[in-house]
């Protein structure tokens, strides 16, 4: 816990995603009370995306943090927020193209569980 996942467009392949993810844990653990050495990312690269009737010049980001239960709605409401901005630093604008942000906080499933090897 945080597991994190960034979705994002082939469109941004320029963008150093470990910097991203590496820029986003100091958040999580200042927002959301985090451990650092216990927040994970990965970043899935999609092949195929489409925003409204376009296929072409438009990216796409999305970030869901999945957190242990217990959070506020407001802690969640100011993470997504500061995801958000890290976001908006590392991938900027492109020229020619549109690029939307999103990010999720969403709770863990009770049935959570993990293992270190």
């Amino acid at each position: 816990m945080p597991q994190i996942t960034i979705e994002r467009s082939p469109y941004l392949d320029h963008v150093d995603w470990e910097e991203v993810a590496l820029a986003l844990h100091p958040v999580v653990v200042q927002t959301a009370a985090a451990k650092l050495e216990a927040c994970k990312t990965r970043v899935l690269r999609s092949e195929d995306e489409a925003v409204g009737g376009e296929k072409d010049n438009q990216a796409i980001v999305n970030v869901t943090l999945a957190l242990l239960a217990g959070r506020s709605e407001e802690t969640k409401a100011k993470l997504t927020e500061a995801v958000l901005e890290v976001l908006r630093k590392h991938v900027g604008p492109a020229d020619g193209l549109t690029v939307h942000l999103s990010a999720e906080v969403r709770d863990l499933d009770a049935s959570y569980a993990k293992a270190v090897l």
